[in-house]
């Protein structure tokens, strides 16, 4: 070949290749953020110690209240033995007050606690034993109505969902699980994370007041018995 055709060829791919160029860096700079992303990600699925940045505030008889039947005795669905909550209720009970429209419960609800701004946590082990389902064991109450509640955990069938659903984790009779939920009050947002992964992020709902509550509390299609048992209770707040 000779030596012009040579340099032309050479010109025209050099030319090609900076036509081009600004294509390529555009491709390779979108595949780096998206493998940065994909392995943080992958890193983020291991477990992790949502309490790293909160401090724990004390917590005992003072700071709860149990909710159960107003027309019955406390230790006719609750019980606290050898640092173990059991809350029970049947689907024929009596809400919590004689004037409540709402379904039968029996909850452990932690008013002393009560928290409009900030970043707070729940942390407690729950189990839930083989039958119960149709049922809430664990809420943030408070929220803008016609709602009352910022997050429920529910069960249904042997799975744990938020509200009806998505659920976020099946198999879970006879168990014990870590919960974890952190509520971010001022960027409105709730994160869940069952035996230190994370579960759920979702919005907040509004709400001046919140309250961590958690036991049993009847919901659609609720069974006739209802039991959750809870254990190492916490109430946390992040450090400023």
């Amino acid at each position: 070949m000779p030596r012009s055709s040579i340099m032309k060829t050479i010109i025209n791919v050099r030319l090609s290749y900076k036509k081009m160029a600004p294509s390529l860096t555009k491709l390779t700079c979108f595949c780096l953020t998206f493998l940065q992303v994909t392995v943080c990600q992958t890193f983020a699925l291991g477990p992790v110690d949502p309490t790293k940045g909160f401090i724990p505030l004390p917590l005992n008889r003072t700071y709860y209240h149990i909710q159960r039947p107003y027309d019955l005795l406390e230790d006719q669905r609750y019980s606290f033995i050898n640092g173990l909550h059991r809350c029970w209720v049947y689907s024929t009970d009596k809400p919590h007050t004689p004037t409540s429209q709402t379904k039968p419960r029996t909850e452990i609800a932690i008013q002393g606690y009560n928290y409009s701004s900030s970043v707070w946590q729940f942390e407690g082990h729950w189990y839930v034993p083989q039958g119960t389902s149709g049922v809430c064991i664990m809420q943030v109450f408070g929220a803008t109505a016609p709602r009352a509640t910022t997050l429920m955990l529910r069960v249904y069938n042997g799975s744990l969902s938020y509200y009806r659903g998505p659920v976020l984790v099946q198999d879970i009779y006879d168990k014990w699980f870590k919960l974890n939920v952190i509520h971010d009050v001022d960027a409105a947002k709730v994160k869940v994370y069952i035996d230190g992964y994370l579960k759920l992020e979702a919005d907040g709902r509004g709400g001046t007041s919140h309250t961590f509550k958690c036991g049993v509390y009847a919901q659609n299609d609720d069974s006739y018995y209802m039991e959750s048992r809870w254990k190492s209770i916490k109430v946390l707040k992040k450090c400023n």
